[in-house]
């Protein structure tokens, strides 16, 4: 957003021609009480212009001011409500344009650690423009200068000043590359900034792209320099985020299956994406004698590491009791619940344990405080009637009865956990119906690949993704399809 006072230096109007000053119309006269020079300032009015009182330029002075600071504190809240790299690094690039004065520019994410994450984005430029302006030798360009200076070995802790090419056309130095690549997308000068501070360290670099030959002013580039600070500050925080969600969600995929089974007679696909924080959301798969199979998905409560290491724990122990007692689904819950009783009495999981005998098209389930499963075929697409019952850890002693159910060749049974539903942002029983519709329109060409009908269910339900919903929830989702 820019500012509403007047930037620059005063505008003589019997002057022929002024230069264009980082995008800023010369021919605009400014308000009249800006006519007359600072002290210690050449004059730039004419002789005959009236000279204002003294106070006059204290209060001009004070109203600059207090406009770049509402400008900056607005800029700032605006970033700050970015929640993303990806869109802060466009937050930023869009309020530097306003305050340079530019129409057009780039940033590069390239942390000097070396541990990423990387990324380019650009403003009015497209993916290939990008790729056109990589093709400049990385030490003569402004960015490259300026993400080399931000390794330098010999002086680590300096930030190096940003770099202002006023006129790529007579330039002295430029690669001739340079100039093709100017030339070519239409820029004629460029400002860059380097995202670095002695706190935050060495994250990137910004350049801003002039179409006619300019550079910032000194009140620009100190308004630049100071959101420049800020936002570099914003980004590292955004930068530690990032880095741990991965991590989290790298210990995840880590507790969870490597692979899914292949037995005769059912096919199998499941979907895992952790929230920003990493929940304690399970699936699994486990073959058992006589050619059944186990299938089981769970949620343990809280999020972050303590919830993964109990998902761990939890998945670890389910398959053991499944292995010794897979035929009696409600004995395998059972003892999953006095273990969790015993071992973590302040935690609590839903749990849904289904035992399959595909060759037999046959499969009994039990759940503890968990969704109902959802039967998709061609003829029927319905949620299975289970009972009702509480979470494992809720009471003092947990039992529900088993329920049966024979698909049908062809039909899928999909397993999911709450977090699917709960993404939606609905209430509970229309994110149910609406889980029941993304199911029924699943296309004719994806019902016999039980990958692609639990992708059609993201997509229908999360079509913008983990960020819709607003929290921090797993989503799971486990899929068999009987032959």
């Amino acid at each position: 957003m820019a500012s509403n006072a007047p930037v620059g230096k005063p505008t003589d109007m019997s002057a022929p021609h002024m230069p264009k000053v980082a995008g800023i119309d010369s021919t605009v006269p400014g308000p009249p009480h800006t006519t007359a020079p600072l002290p210690g300032v050449p004059a730039a009015a004419a002789p005959s212009d009236p000279v204002p009182p003294p106070g006059a330029l204290i209060q001009d002075r004070l109203a600059a001011w207090v406009s770049d600071l509402t400008t900056l504190h607005e800029l700032t809240e605006r970033l700050i409500r970015t929640a993303s790299l990806d869109g802060a690094l466009r937050e930023v690039l869009g309020a530097g344009a306003a305050l340079v004065g530019a129409r057009r520019g780039m940033a590069v994410l390239e942390p000097a650690d070396g541990l990423g994450p990387a990324a380019t984005i650009g403003l009015g430029l497209a993916h290939s423009d990008l790729g056109i302006i990589e093709t400049v030798p990385r030490g003569t360009s402004s960015y490259g200068r300026l993400l080399d200076g931000l390794r330098d070995p010999a002086r680590p802790e300096r930030v190096p000043d940003p770099i202002a090419i006023p006129d790529v056309r007579t330039e002295e130095g430029l690669d001739p590359r340079h100039r093709e690549v100017a030339a070519r997308l239409g820029y004629a000068a460029s400002y860059a900034l380097p995202l670095a501070t002695e706190e935050a360290g060495r994250l990137g670099a910004a350049v801003w792209l002039y179409d006619e030959p300019a550079e910032p002013t000194d009140r620009q580039r100190h308004l630049i320099g100071l959101y420049g600070r800020f936002a570099t500050e914003h980004l590292a925080r955004l930068l530690q985020v990032e880095r741990a969600s991965a991590q989290v969600s790298t210990v995840a995929e880590e507790l969870l299956p490597s692979r899914l089974p292949r037995v005769p007679g059912v096919q199998l696909a499941a979907r895992h994406l952790t929230g920003p924080r990493g929940g304690g959301d399970w699936y699994d798969a486990l073959p058992l004698p006589e050619g059944a199979l186990g299938l089981s998905v769970g949620s343990v409560t809280g999020t972050g590491p303590s919830a993964l290491a109990a998902m761990g724990r939890l998945r670890t122990s389910l398959r053991a009791y499944a292995v010794m007692e897979g035929e009696d689904p409600v004995a395998v819950l059972s003892d999953l619940e006095l273990l969790l009783r015993l071992t973590e009495p302040a935690r609590s999981a839903t749990a849904l344990f289904a035992y399959a005998e595909p060759a037999r098209r046959r499969i009994v389930l039990s759940g503890a405080g968990h969704a109902p499963p959802l039967v998709i075929g061609e003829r029927r697409t319905e949620f299975v009637e289970t009972s009702l019952s509480a979470p494992l850890g809720m009471l003092s002693c947990w039992e529900a009865p088993s329920v049966e159910l024979s698909p049908a060749p062809g039909e899928t049974v999909l397993l999911y956990t709450d977090g699917l539903l709960r993404r939606t942002g609905d209430a509970m029983d229309r994110a149910f119906a609406r889980l029941h519709a993304a199911a029924v329109s699943v296309p004719q060409a994806d019902r016999g690949d039980p990958g692609a009908i639990a992708d059609h269910i993201l997509r229908t339900l999360l079509p913008e993704g983990l960020d819709r919903g607003g929290d921090d929830e797993d989503v799971v989702l486990l899929a068999a399809r009987f032959e």
